[in-house]
């Protein structure tokens, strides 16, 4: 197990720890992860920037050239947008680095971006879907209850890290295309590395339960090298993250692709509804018990030793479309 040590700083201290203009290395990444669900349990939307998109067959590709010293993040950007329930939607447009525009408080993909002006992130949206292209617009705005400043390591060497930004938030989504406008709680992290995910890592999972008064985050990873990382958060509304022993763990099961969904809970634990299934990733709703209360929570699984298999990079594309300039 491996957990790292924090402190916590005002705001303005920890606008700056995730700013949107911090460098970004050959072959590395950084991406800002924001989920929700809606307080009627109907819908539901995940939306991840990337610089260096991890999961682009382009950029897995550019990183084998040279040899295998390639790949540079920034000619490789996305804004992926999903929506769950009624309608859903998903795009993921892997752009070319003159459509990256940022500073501390700002990122632009191509026509999407986000700001942050001190006490809300606005994401504005204007992506198309694949593989049936439709317009996807509209604006999403996350209101933390605090922000936190703890970074931790994930793997063996250094090379990657995550701060759950603010785990406790409320988020209002205003879409015009597909017409559709709800709210509910929120959670809003980054990840940054400067190594490709599978050199570093064979599979992790992670899970997010939204509890009345803390939202509990468990991050499990196993590591190429054999290792393994084992983390357990409790975020307050104060910003505080404090460590909790993390609970036994439990095998929810399988998606339809036959992907493992591993998990820790303090008691049984159960499927609601998968959100996104794919060969070597799953985001499922999941009912589970953490810190003594049974709970809905977020819950994802990711196989890296599925992702650098040869025959995802040939059916990616048609999800990860890339514009010819």
């Amino acid at each position: 197990m491996s957990i790292a040590t924090s402190e916590q700083r005002p705001a303005a201290a920890a606008t700056r720890s995730w700013a949107f203009d911090q460098a970004v290395p050959r072959r590395g990444y950084c991406w800002w992860y924001l989920d929700a669900l809606s307080d009627d349990g109907k819908h539901g939307i995940t939306i991840i920037a990337f610089i260096g998109t991890v999961f682009s067959p382009w950029y897995a590709l550019a990183r084998l050239g040279e040899g295998g010293t390639g790949g540079d993040p920034h000619d490789h950007c996305c804004m992926n947008v999903v929506l769950y329930g009624a309608p859903s939607r998903w795009a993921m447009t892997d752009r070319r680095r003159h459509a990256l525009r940022r500073d501390a408080d700002s990122l632009a993909i191509g026509p999407s971006g986000l700001e942050w002006d001190g006490t809300t992130l606005t994401v504005r949206i204007e992506e198309m879907t694949a593989p049936i292209p439709s317009r996807l617009r509209g604006v999403v705005r996350l209101h933390p209850t605090a922000l936190s400043t703890r970074r931790m390591t994930l793997d063996s060497h250094g090379r990657h890290e995550w701060q759950p930004i603010a785990p406790r938030s409320r988020v209002e989504v205003e879409l015009e295309s597909p017409a559709l406008r709800w709210s509910g709680a929120a959670y809003f992290d980054t990840n940054a590395g400067a190594a490709p995910l599978e050199q570093d890592f064979r599979q992790w999972d992670w899970c997010r339960a939204m509890l009345p008064d803390a939202t509990a985050i468990l991050y499990n990873a196993r590591r190429r090298d054999g290792s393994r990382v084992s983390l357990a958060l409790k975020a307050t509304d104060d910003g505080a993250l404090t460590d909790f022993t993390p609970p036994p763990e439990v095998e929810l099961p399988r998606t339809l692709w036959r992907l493992q969904r591993p998990t820790r809970a303090e008691g049984p634990a159960r499927v609601v509804r998968t959100l996104t299934d794919a060969p070597f990733y799953s985001r499922s709703e999941i009912h589970t018990r953490l810190l003594g209360q049974d709970a809905p929570a977020v819950h994802e699984s990711l196989s890296l030793d599925r992702f650098r298999s040869p025959l995802m990079y040939a059916m990616l594309p048609f999800r990860v479309p890339r514009p010819l300039r």
